[in-house]
């Protein structure tokens, strides 16, 4: 793709809120390891510093060059529970200091990899990793953390959705951005460039370039376009769309490799809002013909969608991996606030959704008395949903306040509406504990 297809594509999209969302470098940690917890913090601090110090300025440079903002600039690193395994230390909180540190100091927005992954039980690390969550992002700004608690080939692990409850109530309690930088995951992939949920998975290369793209602005303008035609022309508008868009990310994603020195990863063509009118994934379910989303049919629009937005992006670039397709993040969209605060949009309704975008329950806010195993049930629901159709489904969940109250995050994170919960208590099903099996059609050996 030379600079005059970028050129005429930029002219295309002008005005409409397109942006590349993250470029990020998924770093390896496993060389780092040592018995010394100190020594660790030391070797990772190093390692990152080193690889990504020119990061930031590489994607600024990149920019300006080609006139398209690039938001974020990130790192991602090794599951922390990991690394820690080896030393003998209670808690992994230096380690969390040293990647806050690292992350300053190159100038990144945020930095993924405080995670474990116990889909199938836990190792020794994990479970000293996942207890120190709530003090290591209440005492970090950067530090982005992920649990995996689930997958389609070995089930949910039900002992670490009822932790991950605790958790969350106890990050919420002693921070107010810490659940925020919170995701629990099922099914979760090793090259996701999306924050919070970014890890760099052991399969990945020592350093990799991967990016993120967006643009639910410039696939609504292209909608527009086709008011009152067949669903056959909404399904090839998308596609056609995506395909310019992911183009553009693979681009910067070369340009960024080859500048850096690293390897190029993926490019994911997630349709990622922003709280910015015109930014919306709300905005283009309702403009296929909802009054608002919530409204029936809402999920069957969600899905022509997420399919034409990857069928448009695998035709555009070979690379395509992360999360890929449509988010759907309360807060993030302000199209999904308007239409909780309508009473259009309520949690059961965003759940069904769940089985189709690409994600899950993202940046939602519940009052904040909710118990907490209410939502390692609502953890666990997600889980099932993403288990069962083999797909990534996520929970980032933000217990605060009253319902019907805002919470202001600022930024990116926007303002999220207090949603009502299910009074009735999971109780009794979260306290059982253990392995949910993993589903009939996991076998394929």
């Amino acid at each position: 793709m030379d600079i005059r297809q970028v050129t005429e594509t930029i002219e295309m999209i002008e005005e409409q809120n397109f942006d590349i969302r993250t470029i990020t470098m998924g770093i390896s940690l496993l060389d780092c390891i040592d018995t010394d917890i100190d020594r660790v913090a030391e070797k990772v601090y190093t390692k990152i510093v080193d690889k990504a110090a020119h990061l930031v300025a590489v994607g600024d440079e990149i920019a300006a060059e080609l006139g398209i903002p690039i938001v974020n600039k990130r790192v991602s690193v090794t599951p922390i529970s990991l690394i820690g395994a080896a030393t003998d230390a209670t808690d992994y909180v230096a380690i969390a200091k040293a990647l806050d540190k690292a992350a300053h100091e190159i100038g990144v927005d945020f930095i993924g990899g405080y995670s474990a992954l116990v889909q199938k039980g836990y190792q020794k690390g994990d479970e000293i990793l996942i207890n120190s969550i709530p003090r290591a992002l209440a005492e970090t700004q950067k530090v982005c953390s992920s649990v995996n608690i689930g997958s389609t080939k070995t089930g949910i692990n039900m002992t670490a959705v009822r932790d991950m409850g605790r958790i969350i109530k106890e990050t919420a309690e002693q921070s107010e951005m810490g659940p925020a930088k919170l995701v629990v995951f099922a099914n979760a992939v090793e090259d996701n460039p999306f924050m919070a949920g970014a890890f760099h998975g052991v399969g990945e290369a020592d350093v990799v370039i991967n990016v993120g793209v967006s643009g639910p602005g410039v696939v609504k303008r292209a909608l527009e376009k086709v008011r009152g035609e067949s669903f056959d022309v909404v399904a090839e508008t998308v596609k056609k769309t995506a395909f310019k868009i992911t183009r553009i990310g693979q681009l910067v994603g070369q340009l960024a490799s080859e500048r850096l020195g690293v390897k190029f990863g993926i490019v994911d063509l997630s349709l990622a809002p922003t709280p910015a009118v015109g930014d919306s994934v709300a905005r283009v379910l309702e403009e296929m013909g909802l009054e608002m989303v919530g409204t029936h049919g809402t999920t069957a629009a969600l899905a022509l969608l997420n399919d034409a937005v990857k069928k448009g992006g695998v035709m555009a670039c070979n690379q395509v991996g992360g999360l890929s397709g449509a988010f759907i993040p309360v807060s993030e969209d302000e199209g999904m606030i308007a239409a909780v605060q309508s009473g259009s949009l309520n949690l059961e309704k965003l759940e069904a959704m769940t089985a189709i975008c690409s994600v899950g329950l993202d940046m939602i806010a519940i009052p904040g008395d909710t118990p907490y195993q209410t939502i390692a049930a609502m953890i666990a629901d997600e889980a099932a949903i993403g288990v069962i159709n083999q797909k990534t489904t996520a929970v980032r969940i933000i217990p605060k306040g009253k319902e019907g109250d805002m919470i202001e995050f600022g930024g990116l994170l926007g303002t999220a509406p207090v949603m009502r919960v299910n009074q009735n208590s999971s109780a009794d099903f979260i306290a059982r504990g253990g392995q949910i099996p993993a589903p009939i059609h996991s076998f394929k050996n």
